[in-house]
């Protein structure tokens, strides 16, 4: 699997998302995507109960461990590579996580517009 250039939607290098949890498609702590990747994991988010509990409602709950898979499940705070579709989902239904804009791979533009990942932007 090769991976695309990993430039974020700024148009610069793209920045670590998180290594604790360690995140991203590649689980390389980076928001990387390739043409594998169907789901477009690339929007770095910061997650909230709000989001988290949203999450499991539409059917994928981020929330729960599975040791079985190694994973530990996320807490509020924790940072995420999400598919670029249910970040825009929560968005639709006014419960999106804030967003590291220098995080997010530019993959995520052809399923989110610019404008409303600047309006979830982290401070």
């Amino acid at each position: 699997m090769d991976k695309d250039p990993a430039i974020n939607v700024l148009g610069e290098t793209l920045a670590p998302c998180s290594t604790r949890p360690l995140t991203g498609y590649f689980r390389d702590g980076h928001c990387n995507t390739c043409a594998q990747d169907r789901g477009n994991h690339t929007v770095c988010a910061v997650m909230t109960a709000e989001f988290l509990a949203f999450s499991k409602y539409v059917g994928n709950d981020l929330s729960t461990p599975r040791p079985d898979f190694g994973f530990a499940g996320l807490a509020p705070g924790d940072h995420w590579c999400l598919c670029a579709g249910r970040f825009l989902q929560a968005h639709d239904e006014g419960c999106a996580p804030k967003v590291n804009l220098a995080a997010t791979h530019r993959k995520a533009l052809e399923i989110v517009s610019l404008e409303v990942l600047r309006e979830n932007a982290l401070g």
